[in-house]
């Protein structure tokens, strides 16, 4: 089994005032993850707006961060769709790519049930040789991963591991303990991160990563050398930022924290809209000690 660690951003895609991928931003942002300690790269997810983008545009993102990744960094393509052959469709592709692995979520749109989930990945895993990462973000999916789906997935040997965004930290500790050696516990609730590390998830797909990498990474690096006075300082630090970002606009707030940051990555496409002046001043009071990070 591949086994997942570190910390591993949940990429942005950057675009132009045209509205066109930017792929001189993305190395600039790239290069910059790297430096900050990095694992390995999730493009296509969520926060990449993958819904958003056409199915060229997600190959060329795909073929791009690949080519920029190392031998030693993860590479996880989110290959996400409304329905079953698509997501086969797009895993195919990631794979032609150089992907081994991929992130799913439940379809959206859809609301499938917990029996039509199960066949929808075994369906998946039938189809295209790869490993999943499965993704739990019931607040924007409507659909919970549920124990149901869980166990008849956890013996697969291609089912890796599950993104827990669901911000349940019970949950977390539910599956940490009932599915020890099958399914690692991925970070994926950011407020709460050091939680899910004290309960085993030695990885984190993080959305953050994109406008605080360093930070994240020094968290990770703290929590991992034991010192866990440091680490819970650190956390405290990036927690009022984390909390914003969840409110609403997540996407939003994190193109901007690039912009604070000093690597802009353009605006996002419609329908997600820009944020106020307000919003942008709470977010930026709360980036400042980590703009400030030391």
């Amino acid at each position: 089994m591949l086994k997942l660690s570190g910390v591993m951003p949940a990429l942005v895609t950057p675009f132009d005032a045209a509205g066109q991928i930017d792929f001189a931003a993305f190395k600039t942002h790239l290069e910059g993850l790297r430096a900050a300690g990095v694992t390995g790269w999730v493009p296509c997810g969520s926060s990449g707006e993958y819904n958003l983008m056409s199915d060229a545009e997600r190959e060329s993102v795909l073929a791009f961060v690949k080519a920029f990744a190392q031998p030693d960094e993860t590479l996880i393509a989110g290959t996400n769709a409304p329905h079953t052959a698509g997501v086969i469709a797009n895993s195919k592709r990631a794979k032609e790519l150089g992907y081994d692995t991929v992130l799913l979520a439940t379809p959206f749109y859809t609301k499938p049930t917990q029996a039509e989930l199960i066949k929808h990945f075994k369906a998946v895993l039938d189809a295209v040789d790869v490993n999943i990462v499965l993704y739990s973000y019931p607040d924007k999916d409507g659909v919970e991963l549920g124990w149901e789906v869980l166990d008849a997935l956890a013996d697969h040997p291609r089912v890796i591991g599950i993104k827990e965004s669901s911000g349940s930290l019970q949950r977390a500790i539910g599956i940490a303990t009932r599915y020890a050696g099958q399914i690692q516990l991925v970070s994926g609730s950011d407020d709460i991160a050091l939680d899910f590390m004290f309960w085993g998830a030695d990885s984190w797909i993080c959305g953050p990563a994109n406008c605080m990498a360093q930070a994240v990474c020094d968290l990770d690096r703290s929590y991992r050398s034991g010192d866990l006075i440091k680490a819970r300082a650190q956390m405290a630090t990036l927690y009022t930022a984390m909390n914003i970002l969840e409110s609403g606009k997540f996407v939003q707030k994190l193109k901007y924290g690039c912009e604070l940051q000093g690597t802009p990555v353009g605006e996002c496409r419609m329908p997600l809209g820009p944020l106020t002046a307000a919003e942008k001043a709470d977010f930026a009071a709360a980036m400042q000690p980590i703009i400030d990070w030391k």
